[in-house]
């Protein structure tokens, strides 16, 4: 449901808005933690973990906010919140750069998985725009898109399941390669049932905190007049994306590499599936049809996004400049060039 926060004055909703902020930034730095522990203890890996677990955990304020507003026929705010979230998490991945200095982040955690899954990633965001410009058509209120979108991503999951046991291709291992088997296996003595639980319950706590945080950033943003495609992109999007800000960072710190990029690519990847399950709620037709210019816009912007990220990953530049990745400067210069778009 949709918060109705306009009997609050708006003092008290900036108030609400930061609050989930801090709150978000303890528990997704706890998340980071556990997730890279149970990444070493189940054998699952940090790719998997990161895609999976910690994409699809910090992503649940994000999953309420797009299919609640698709519920409700806001089709724009539902579309653009998922692809906003996107671009603003892209974005977190160069921001996340700046807190690796040893090295570009994209050289020192190239691997076969994050390349997989980023090519995952530019396959489903591609297939929203082909089903915008196809015929409309649904079945029981569904366009056959959406069933498309899930299927390759759990086709693909089950791919890079099996790549770690026989990889076809391995990056070149420099002296600045933080490779997830270099790196200490987490053990914090405690049973793999109270990790579960301590994963979910900050999972849940996170989700909500970020949940209250999205509904507080539109209440905010409607009060400065901001159109749909606006709030979900730039407001909405980025708040429900806080958490993978912070559990990415803590990640880098904590030279979880891996899981730190998976995170952001593979929850990437996931929130692509936002859409689809948007379009089952969305009452009126085909949500992609329902999306507009400004909307498609912010979608072909994530691609172009992502495919500099990618290019970083293959390239493997050890220094750029300001210390970052050239990738990571493009990701933000692409970014900033689109908000204008975005904003008009």
């Amino acid at each position: 449901m949709i918060l109705d926060l306009s009997g609050l004055a708006l003092v008290w909703v900036w108030a609400m808005f930061a609050g989930c902020a801090v709150v978000i930034l303890v528990a997704g730095s706890r998340l980071a933690l556990t997730a890279d522990e149970l990444a070493d203890r189940t054998g699952l890996g940090e790719a998997i973990t990161g895609a999976v677990f910690l994409g699809a955990s910090t992503s649940l304020p994000g999953i309420i906010t797009s299919v609640t507003t698709a519920g409700f026929g806001m089709s724009e705010l539902a579309a653009s919140n998922a692809l906003g979230g996107i671009a603003a998490q892209t974005v977190f991945l160069a921001v996340g750069d700046f807190f690796f200095r040893r090295a570009n982040l994209e050289h020192a955690a190239a691997s076969l998985s994050n390349l997989t899954q980023g090519t995952l990633l530019l396959s489903l965001l591609a297939l929203p725009l082909a089903a915008a410009s196809a015929p409309e058509f649904t079945l029981f209120g569904v366009h056959p898109a959406t069933p498309v979108m899930f299927g390759v991503w759990i086709y693909v999951m089950k791919v890079i399941r099996g790549m770690q046991d026989e990889p076809m291709w391995r990056p070149a291992k420099t002296s600045d390669t933080v490779a997830e088997e270099d790196q200490p296996e987490e053990d914090s003595g405690r049973s793999m049932r109270w990790l579960w639980i301590k994963f979910g319950l900050l999972a849940v706590t996170s989700g909500t905190a970020g949940y209250f945080l999205a509904e507080s950033g539109v209440s905010i943003s409607q009060r400065t007049g901001l159109g749909e495609t606006a709030v979900g992109a730039l407001m909405t999007g980025v708040a429900t994306s806080f958490p993978e800000l912070v559990t990415t960072i803590t990640a880098i710190r904590n030279k979880a590499l891996t899981l730190a990029v998976a995170g952001i690519i593979g929850g990437n990847a996931f929130d692509v599936l936002f859409l689809g399950m948007a379009d089952v709620a969305y009452l009126d037709g085909s949500l992609y049809h329902a999306m507009g210019d400004r909307t498609q816009f912010v979608t072909a912007l994530t691609i172009m996004m992502t495919g500099a990220l990618l290019f970083g990953m293959l390239r493997r530049e050890k220094q750029g400049p300001m210390g970052i990745g050239f990738e990571s400067m493009a990701i933000l210069a692409l970014y900033i060039a689109g908000l204008p778009v975005i904003l008009s």
